[in-house]
């Protein structure tokens, strides 16, 4: 009996914890309802460390008609999920739209993580497609080839063929059974 209180002692501590993270990940009002101002430097900070730290990287924008930057999308989940993130559209340098990006889960799925997301458009039709649409779901209205890319990843764009190709980026936290199949993407006002 006496190890059996010691087993849930120890799993409502790990419980406790695990909700007290996932509390501190939780965008506030402050991080989800950032300036265009704001949002530019955070996407421009995210460009840069993406051109940095991925080998191939700058080469790999450098052939993109267009580029969707979310310079920090969080996901929260325990059985209920959620994720979201605001971004922003650059055609050739310059912000032309921003988008927020939000998903719902229900399922198998515990923890909270942050991330940043970079959308690369490769063919101008897929970029209008996108940019025209009132709202974008993966899955429904397209889809794309998703990477994830550790610290010191490569590109090597002459093997990446898709019209859409998703980078994923600069992770931190644990979240178990993560997917962006079906979010969605909306612009957004700022």
């Amino acid at each position: 009996m006496a190890t059996n209180k010691s087993f849930m002692d120890k799993n409502l501590i790990a419980f406790s914890i695990l909700i007290f993270v996932m509390i501190l990940l939780v965008p506030t009002k402050k991080t989800v309802a950032a300036t265009a101002q704001e949002l530019d430097v955070s996407v421009e900070v995210a460009l840069e460390h993406f051109r940095d730290g991925i080998v191939g990287g700058k080469e790999f924008l450098d052939n993109a008609q267009g580029v969707l930057v979310f310079p920090n999308i969080v996901k929260v989940g325990f059985g209920l999920g959620g994720e979201y993130g605001e971004g922003a559209m650059i055609v050739g340098g310059e912000t032309v739209e921003y988008y927020s990006i939000s998903s719902g889960s229900i399922g198998f799925q515990v923890g909270a993580q942050s991330k940043r997301l970079i959308l690369v458009f490769m063919e101008q039709d897929t970029l209008n497609k996108f940019r025209d649409s009132l709202g974008w779901d993966f899955g429904v209205d397209g889809s794309a080839a998703f990477l994830n890319m550790g610290s010191g990843g490569t590109i090597d764009t002459t093997n990446l063929t898709t019209t859409i190709i998703g980078v994923v980026y600069d992770v931190k936290g644990l979240m178990v059974n993560g997917s962006l199949k079906s979010s969605k993407f909306t612009k957004i006002i700022k």
